[in-house]
């Protein structure tokens, strides 16, 4: 997993880490079945899956944690992670060690542009109802929920629209939502932004570290959830939802009861975007592909 300069064991989209370089002692006894009950139990609790070419991955970064808890044997480690609320933290430090968090501001200017001209459409249409509501699904530490933010207030402003709205962003990772609460990013972050939304939406804490001003922090709401466990949280329609990096790391059928679970959530005629290409093989009677090029969207069918 690959850090935030500024927040140490921070994650920073879901990709396998390479294995640290630290000289360390590894684990004697991680055989063949010790990596397959590990992973199993990985994939039980987290969805994520891992091929037998990431065992050495997986060994390395339970040694790391054994040594920063004392030393524990690994029994001793997998009886803490069924440790009730201890056990749900301690999983969500490890899922942090075993899966990078990379993202950015306007990430993907592709999806950006589609979800601006989405929200311009509704707006210019009058098809913006009570309320308007985005959801960040995997939203690490928060930079895609305040770029989907950014837009929104973009065109609500350009509007003058008083209707409400507003963007949620989970993840698995309590880490990561702890930063993204916070709202403060290093300068490097920022270096990206295009047009002028440095000065319109960051505010300079000191030379090199900005924070997301509170009108728009006031407008994202972050929590804690699984993306193999949807239905455990609020049952909320949604206009827009945006899941991206993350379905590859799932096996096939999971990623379509994912899918499927997240399309019970839009509202009509609501959109969802993934990543283009992670999957091409789904169906559901409930929404249509959006023909598009560059970007992989389905929308609710009335």
């Amino acid at each position: 997993m690959i850090n935030n300069d500024n927040s140490p064991g921070t994650p920073t989209s879901t990709t396998p880490r390479t294995p640290t370089q630290w000289s360390i002692k590894t684990l004697p006894d991680f055989s063949d079945a010790e990596f397959e009950k590990w992973k199993l139990l990985l994939e039980e609790k987290t969805g994520i899956h891992l091929v037998p070419q990431q065992k050495a991955f997986l060994q390395a970064q339970l040694t790391i944690r054994l040594r920063e808890l004392g030393g524990i044997s690994l029994n001793e480690y997998a009886t803490r992670l069924k440790d009730g609320i201890g056990g749900m933290v301690e999983w969500s430090t490890l899922t942090d060690r075993l899966v990078v968090k990379e993202t950015s501001f306007f990430r993907h200017p592709e999806n950006c542009e589609f979800i601006r001209n989405l929200i311009l459409e509704r707006v210019n249409q009058g098809h913006i109802g009570e309320s308007f509501d985005i959801w960040s699904v995997g939203c690490s530490t928060g930079e895609e929920p305040y770029t989907l933010a950014m837009m929104t207030n973009d065109c609500f402003e350009q509007a003058s629209l008083n209707n409400y709205w507003g963007v949620t962003g989970t993840d698995i990772s309590l880490p990561a939502l702890t930063y993204a609460r916070q709202g403060i990013y290093p300068k490097r972050k920022l270096d990206m932004l295009p047009g002028d939304e440095k000065q319109r939406y960051f505010e300079a804490l000191d030379d090199s570290r900005y924070q997301i001003v509170k009108k728009l922090r006031s407008r994202v709401c972050f929590a804690h959830g699984n993306v193999t466990e949807l239905k455990k949280l609020p049952q909320v329609k949604m206009d827009i939802i945006s899941c991206h990096n993350m379905l590859i790391y799932f096996r096939r059928w999971r990623r379509r009861k994912i899918l499927n679970n997240l399309v019970e959530r839009l509202k009509p005629n609501g959109v969802l975007i993934i990543g283009m290409g992670e999957i091409v093989d789904w169906e559901n009677p409930l929404v249509r592909p959006i023909e598009n090029d560059t970007v992989q969207a389905y929308q609710c069918i009335n």
